[in-house]
């Protein structure tokens, strides 16, 4: 049996992750590892410090020892540690959002981002730009921030939460693709997808469905 590592930092990202596996790919071991210390302690810093990339080099470590053959991060926020990390181990890395970007570039035009964990926006928009360049697709993205959404999660109003998250999708208007910035955001795809016609994409699905086909074909799932 496959034993994946998943390395969250917010205990949000737990339930959508793991429903993802079960809906796409039930089969796979799948070990929790959580810090809920590290997104608090992101935003308190506008850069990632030396403890941080220390911190996420012992969770990597970790993993490894207790026998995992891939690594899947879910916290957006923190993606050179995650870099760092697939450099420094031989299994298969995948960072949160690298799956969902290449489903949107794919897509391409203009391509909407919602998200409620504001630190994440400046890194994810490096992230998504370079990923597009790669492809050498004409990708634009437009970013927008939804207060309030993350507090109201963690207080455990989530209908509050996808409520506004739809409603400041209508700030995603002329958009090709919306995609959901953070993995906690994953059960508001349903509420958005009734009220547009554009592909709604969330981080777990993508990186689910990317993990079991790379490690199906031996490939790497680290970034590249």
């Amino acid at each position: 049996m496959t034993r994946i590592a998943l390395i969250h930092a917010t205990p949000a990202a737990v339930g959508p992750i793991k429903d993802a596996f079960a809906e796409a790919w039930p089969e796979p071991d799948l070990v929790n590892l959580l810090d809920d210390s590290l997104s608090r302690d992101r935003a308190l810093t506008p850069e990632l410090t030396d403890g941080i990339f220390r911190r996420f080099d012992a969770l990597g470590r970790y993993a490894l020892s207790f026998g995992a053959e891939a690594i899947l991060f879910t916290c957006s926020a923190f993606g050179p540690a995650i870099e760092r990390v697939a450099r420094s181990v031989s299994i298969p890395v995948l960072k949160p959002n690298e799956a969902m970007f290449a489903e949107a570039i794919a897509v391409g035009g203009r391509i909407g981002m919602l998200a409620t964990f504001e630190p994440s926006i400046a890194s994810m928009a490096e992230e998504f730009e370079e990923q597009a360049s790669r492809a050498g697709v004409p990708a634009t993205l437009k970013s927008v921030f939804v207060p309030r959404a993350m507090t109201a999660l963690q207080a455990g109003r989530r209908e509050e939460h996808d409520a506004l998250v739809a409603e400041a999708a209508g700030k995603l208007t002329g958009c090709d693709a919306i995609m959901l910035a953070q993995f906690s955001m994953a059960p508001a795809a349903q509420r958005l997808r009734g009220q547009t016609s554009v592909p709604v994409l969330t981080s777990p699905a993508s990186a689910v469905g990317a993990l079991k086909n790379r490690l199906a074909s031996g490939g790497s799932a680290g970034p590249e």
